[in-house]
């Protein structure tokens, strides 16, 4: 197998070496704000995934995950949209895959607006079209789409936790639309 059919998952850590990595390295992650436009390309619709935290909260989020070792980023925002959107989501990822903006999650609250209690991680986050049927799969309870302007709404955005809605609020404003 060359390096270019190299299979990500071939090196999966196990529960325990993921760990120690996250006390020792900053971890790659790939956030998407799924939306849907019109045939003009404006967005009329964001998609957020309403699920059960650790700690039992019921929150909203945005499609996130890690990054695999030799996995592309397009690659990797294919599989995490199908993980939580479903096979059918219909993905339009951008022929130049660059990011909105990166965030760089801390384990310590305050040092940035994104917190991972786990780990330092830093994520790409995109923005997404998706054009087929979605459906909340893996962990996620319920997916519901809201206007730019419902998804603005600052209850809504105190509610998501880790820096998600920090995150929501930058893509809209990235496609004009202010809080």
């Amino acid at each position: 197998m060359s390096s270019i059919d190299a299979d990500p998952t071939a090196s999966w850590l196990s529960r325990e070496e993921l760990d120690s990595a996250r006390e020792r390295l900053p971890i790659l992650y790939v956030h998407a704000v799924p939306v849907r436009v019109d045939h003009s390309g404006t967005v009329t619709s964001v998609g957020l995934l309403l699920r059960v935290s650790a700690d039992g909260i019921i929150n909203r989020e945005l499609v996130a995950g890690r990054v695999l070792y030799h996995e592309r980023i397009r690659d990797a925002l294919l599989r995490h949209i199908e993980k939580d959107l479903g096979p059918m989501a219909l993905p339009r990822i951008p022929v130049s895959p660059v990011p909105f903006t990166i965030a760089e999650h801390f384990p310590t609250p305050g040092v940035t607006a994104y917190v991972d209690p786990r780990q330092h991680a830093v994520s790409l986050a995109y923005i997404v079209a998706v054009t087929g049927d979605c459906a909340p799969q893996h962990d996620a309870l319920d997916l519901a789409w809201l206007s730019p302007h419902e998804a603005l709404d600052p209850q809504l955005l105190i509610e998501m936790t880790g820096g998600h809605g920090v995150l929501l609020r930058q893509a809209l404003a990235h496609l004009g639309h202010a809080v």
